[in-house]
């Protein structure tokens, strides 16, 4: 990796590409150079130029331009935003196999540039297109991350936070499992700085209670549902959590996040691509963190990834 250069390439300048970009520009001295890849070329030509309109007002330079694939050969990371939407009537398998072939044109030829970097999936359903990276580009499965549950969790410590009157910063609680529907909260491993949550809820003393820590569960859950519902899309959050991955790694933070990354034994999965907290650094995946979770936590945590085996195993590749 070029840690000197600091370069990514971020694949797919939609909404939720944009949204990443964004973000990296207002928080500044992540990287020095972006490039903005699209398969409408005005539209990354566009959104260069006016990101680059506001650069005066930004906390750091960088260099940011539209470019092509041959452009990836030296970045250090390619972040891949591109996919296609669902159609009516089509089956989740049908738009499953329509993002792979446009995954396939994408990482072709990036893997062709010579790139040597990591890659950082965002598209959605995130840890099957993850999977789908690592196959279609062989690369070593540190270096193949998706966003994974790190929004989830987010947003589950801020309701947390919100619901103990506590800075979410000193919540420590992960969404874990694939991100969706099967996606849990390991109850059993949530803790208000060195505190047990499950002790807060078993003391009579206070009014906090275990149907509570359910209806937030939901509420992580369906958040994306009900955003969906009142604006058609979300993207604010998710740009920031590729924001965050991403300084993760150019950092060499070895920060704990949850991303989708290659199971090989852990939680009695090996092969899947799931969330489960990582710790990140320069290279990608260094360690996954195995939570010590109850029988029912296991069980919950097997069926989410027969899941995305499941979905998996019904692509062509």
């Amino acid at each position: 990796m070029n840690n000197d250069r600091r370069k990514v390439v971020l694949i797919g300048t939609g909404m939720v590409g944009m949204s990443f970009a964004y973000a990296l520009v207002n928080q500044g001295g992540i990287c020095n150079e972006l490039v903005l890849v699209d398969v409408n070329k005005d539209k990354a030509m566009g959104e260069a130029m006016d990101l680059n309109h506001g650069l005066a007002f930004a906390k750091s330079n960088m260099k940011i331009y539209a470019g092509d694939y041959h452009d990836c050969k030296d970045a250090d990371i390619i972040v891949i935003a591109a996919g296609v939407a669902q159609k009516e009537g089509e089956t989740r398998l049908d738009l499953l196999q329509r993002n792979t072939e446009v995954f396939r044109s994408i990482i072709t030829p990036v893997v062709k540039s010579g790139f040597d970097g990591i890659f950082l999936v965002a598209t959605n359903p995130v840890d099957i297109m993850t999977r789908v990276t690592y196959e279609l580009s062989r690369f070593g499965a540190s270096r193949v991350i998706g966003t994974g549950t790190s929004l989830d969790t987010a947003r589950l410590r801020y309701l947390l936070g919100d619901y103990f009157t506590v800075d979410p910063k000193n919540i420590h609680a992960y969404v874990i499992g694939e991100h969706g529907d099967s996606e849990f909260v390991p109850l059993s491993q949530v803790m208000l700085a060195t505190k047990q949550v499950s002790e807060i809820l078993a003391d009579d003393r206070n009014d906090y209670n275990t149907e509570d820590m359910e209806r937030i569960e939901e509420q992580v859950r369906t958040a994306a549902y009900k955003i969906i519902e009142a604006k058609r899309a979300t993207y604010y959050g998710i740009g920031m959590a590729i924001t965050r991955i991403v300084k993760a790694i150019l950092g060499d933070e070895n920060s704990v996040l949850t991303v989708s990354a290659k199971l090989r034994g852990e939680y009695d999965s090996k092969g899947v691509f799931i969330g489960v907290p990582c710790i990140i650094g320069r290279n990608g995946v260094k360690e996954v963190l195995e939570l010590s979770l109850t029988e029912e936590e296991k069980e919950k945590f097997r069926s989410s990834a027969a899941i995305l085996d499941e979905s998996f195993e019904g692509l062509k590749l």
